[in-house]
């Protein structure tokens, strides 16, 4: 509480007697002058020099033949005042980390982003436009588009929206910052259908991950072509192969290894039951053979997008008697 550490207390007790310090007895000889003090005040604040640092202030001054301080003095000072910090409009913004999304059933949180697929003309993408549910992992639209832009975010996700019966004010969908995610066509579309609109920080890929995700198992299929697609309709071919079978066949490691479609329409609680009795009757017959209990085959009940960061435990505080 007193902010002392232990040795300044040990010597004290030494001493018996408090500290003995008793500091410089005479200022120094080449302290500032109040006058030149609020100089350096006045000049940091002025209208020319407000939007500049010591570093860029200093050498502005001595360009006119004029020294006031050093830039060490200008910052020491500015600290004292609790004025060395960005003063003018045009500070960086501070984007806060986006709040936590909580999926505890299918069409509750989506996630979305665009990829580049190449064509056989350099310079030139297809761009992939894909969806995906954060509860199930079921990838609910995925489209191959010639451009990037609003209109075609919004005609998809009008097409997903009413396919597959998203029950409205219960939708919360997930993107980046990119134009076409935050366009006004895609945001008043979002509106309409009464989608709730979340965005990642700037350049934070990691406020996106499962689409990212996604993305990284999309192009790291042995399936995927080694050679450009040379049109829109040959890109949107593989890329329908690759829905199928990701949302009927894959066994995705973060829901108990069942498919995505499993989970979305409901058969994903018999399934791992019948794991889960499978595993029991192993154990029954083997015993010897399990030191711990049998995988854990429960279905993961919540599924959170950037979960809230737990604050660290509070360390043990020593006992103050030795």
């Amino acid at each position: 509480m007193l902010d002392l550490t232990a040795r300044t207390i040990q010597r004290w007790r030494r001493q018996d007697g408090g500290d003995r310090r008793f500091g410089p007895l005479t200022e120094p000889a080449n302290k500032l002058a109040e006058e030149e003090k609020q100089l350096v005040i006045a000049t940091a604040n002025s209208k020319e020099y407000r939007d500049l640092s010591p570093k860029q202030i200093v050498p502005k001054l001595a360009d006119k033949g004029v020294y006031i301080a050093s830039e060490a003095t200008f910052y020491r000072i500015l600290r004292e005042e609790n004025q060395l910090a960005h003063r003018e409009r045009s500070r960086p913004a501070k984007n806060q980390r986006p709040r936590e999304k909580k999926a505890t059933g299918p069409c509750q949180v989506w996630s979305w982003d665009i990829t580049y697929l190449k064509s056989t003309i350099a310079g030139r993408f297809f761009y992939l436009y894909l969806v995906m549910d954060v509860w199930s992992r079921k990838i609910m639209a995925a489209t191959v588009f010639s451009k990037e832009c609003g209109q075609n975010s919004a005609l998809m996700m009008v097409e997903a929206y009413h396919r597959h019966g998203v029950d409205p004010n219960k939708l919360v969908l997930h993107s980046d910052n990119g134009g076409p995610m935050k366009g006004s066509t895609m945001l008043a579309t979002l509106q309409r259908l009464k989608v709730v609109p979340s965005f990642s920080r700037p350049r934070v890929s990691n406020d996106n991950p499962f689409s990212e995700s996604l993305f990284r198992t999309l192009k790291y299929r042995p399936e995927y072509p080694s050679q450009p697609f040379a049109s829109e309709q040959d890109a949107q071919r593989w890329v329908d192969g690759f829905v199928q079978w990701y949302n009927t066949e894959h066994l995705h490691s973060e829901i108990r290894f069942v498919t995505p479609d499993d989970r979305h329409y409901g058969q994903e609680p018999e399934i791992l039951n019948k794991r889960k009795e499978v595993y029991s009757q192993a154990r029954q017959k083997n015993p010897n053979r399990w030191s711990r209990q049998t995988r854990n085959w429960e279905p993961v009940e919540i599924v959170r997008l950037n979960p809230e960061r737990k604050s660290p435990p509070e360390e043990d505080r020593c006992d103050e008697a030795a």
